[in-house]
This record gives C-alpha cells, structure tokens and sequence, in this order.
C-alpha cells in the first residue's frame, strides 16, 4: 500500500511541477501582454524579431514571449498548454531543450527570411517545434510506445501542419516551418541522447 501512495505522491507532484513551469510561462506571456496594452502602448513588440538587423536578433529570445494582441495571445495560449506538457510527459528536460532549439531555430529562420520591413512576436514557432518533436519522436526513437504517441498527436494535431504554408498575410509562416523543422532537430538529438 505504501509504495502505490508513494508512486502516487511522485505522480502528482510531478504534474504540478508540469503545471508549474506552464503556468508560470503563460502568465509571463499574459502579464507581458496586458503591459504593452495597457502601460507600453503596444511599444513592447519592437522586441520582436525584425529580419536581418542586428537588434532583431535579440527577438530570438523574446519574440516568443510577445503578442501582436489578446486575440493572438489567446490563440496560442491552448497549443503551448496542450502540446507542451505532451512534450514534457516524459522528462521534464526535454520540454527546455525542445523549446530552447526550436525558439533558436524558429527565431534564425525567420530573421534571415522573413519579408523586409517586418515585426515577428508569438510563440507559434515554438508550438509548431513542439508539434515537430512530437511528430518525428516515434520515427526517430523506432519505439512502438513512441510510434503510437506520434500517430496520435497526428491524429490530433496534424491539420496545424497547413501552417507552415504562406496562406494569411501577416501570419508567420517561416516561423511556423522553422519551428517545425526546429522541433525535428529537436527529436533526432534527443532521440540519439536517450
């Protein structure tokens, strides 16, 4: 009985570390939004990524944390909640390396493709390197358990693949495909390292 109760205690202490870390980012990303609304006037997005200028670089470290607005925020909100703990079942280290590579390869990406004269902020690079890590860990792991999962999320998730494509004007789609293909690199180093 002992050991079920503290299996269990290990279990529940482990999604509230989970809940924790994706709580704690999310109300970064929403504190930070209701700043550059309410108090910045929207000056807070000149952090983002602004393409080959070197200050745009630093937008590869807090584009993902800056929102062009509520609605936009609100939209990626649900996919970092779902799709990062989906990456950070496993081993909690794995959720900062996917997110470090991806935000690194999504965040180079677009600084070095996107239009001129424009302004990238959102976590959806990261969220499609979440979707890409989740996607590829079954091919790369050749695990059944981890083949199963990736089918899954496929099941669930594969339609944000479309994303990827230039489709709606002042949506990111280079974020969008380096964060996908970031989320790859992401599953073949750590799939190599397991």
């Amino acid at each position: 009985m002992s050991s079920k109760n503290s299996e269990l205690r290990g279990m529940t202490a482990e999604l509230i570390t989970h809940a924790q870390i994706l709580g704690g980012l999310v109300a970064i990303m929403w504190g930070l939004e209701i700043l550059n609304q309410f108090f910045f006037r929207n000056t807070l997005e000149s952090f983002g990524i602004i393409p080959r200028n070197l200050i745009g670089l630093r937008g590869i470290i807090f584009a993902p944390f800056l929102h062009a607005n509520f609605a936009h925020l609100m939209a990626n909100t649900l996919p970092f909640l779902g799709l990062g703990w989906l990456v950070m079942i496993r081993r909690i280290s794995d959720f900062f390396t996917v997110s470090l590579i991806t935000m690194l390869v999504s965040g180079l990406g677009v600084w070095l493709f996107a239009g001129a004269n424009t302004l990238t902020v959102g976590a959806s690079g990261v969220i499609f390197g979440y979707l890409g890590y989740l996607l590829t860990r079954g091919w790369f792991e050749r695990k059944l358990g981890s083949i199963i999962f990736s089918l899954i999320v496929f099941l669930v998730y594969g339609g944000l693949v479309w994303g990827v494509l230039p489709q709606v004007p002042g949506v990111s789609w280079q974020g969008h495909l380096f964060g996908l293909l970031g989320g790859v690199l992401s599953a073949r180093l750590l799939s190599k390292a397991s």
